[in-house]
């Protein structure tokens, strides 16, 4: 019988994820040794400061920050307290809230992003060539397009 999932790829999957979660696990630390929030707050601020306007749906920045609407209303709590971020009724639909980035936001962002880069470079980069990277990243780049949730009416 043939196997459903071919030894190579179980073995990739191997090195993938504990490496994954020992580099995310380095970066939290070194963003808490710098006394800086943890990467769920980076990830927010980031996917609002991408966004037109750097304001969401809050549907839309649960998704893109890969936070279930629960997680994403305890962080958005956390945001908003520190006036990183604003909760704003959208103007068509007072149902609706968006999420809209302040400058102070922005200012965190800038904070963190040396460390985060610094990690990146330190944890992941310096252990790979040109080569291997943009392999990875095509690679990866597959999955992560395949895994891509589906997008909801109105979106």
């Amino acid at each position: 019988m043939k196997p459903i999932l071919p030894e190579g790829h179980l073995a990739a999957w191997r090195r993938y994820y504990p490496s994954f979660w020992r580099i995310l696990a380095a970066i939290e630390a070194d963003l808490a040794a710098a006394g800086l929030p943890s990467l769920s707050w980076y990830d927010a601020l980031y996917e609002l400061y991408l966004a037109p306007g750097r304001h969401l749906r809050m549907n839309e920045l649960a998704r893109s920050a890969l936070l279930s609407r629960s997680g994403l209303t305890r962080l958005v709590d956390k945001l908003e307290k520190e006036k990183l971020i604003e909760r704003q009724a959208c103007p068509s639909d007072g149902r609706v809230q968006h999420a809209q980035l302040t400058d102070k936001g922005v200012e965190q962002l800038r904070k963190m992003w040396p460390v985060y880069r610094a990690g990146i470079a330190k944890y992941f980069a310096a252990h790979l060539t040109d080569a291997e990277a943009a392999q990875l990243e095509k690679s990866l780049g597959k999955v992560a397009t395949a895994m891509e949730p589906p997008r909801e009416a109105g979106d």
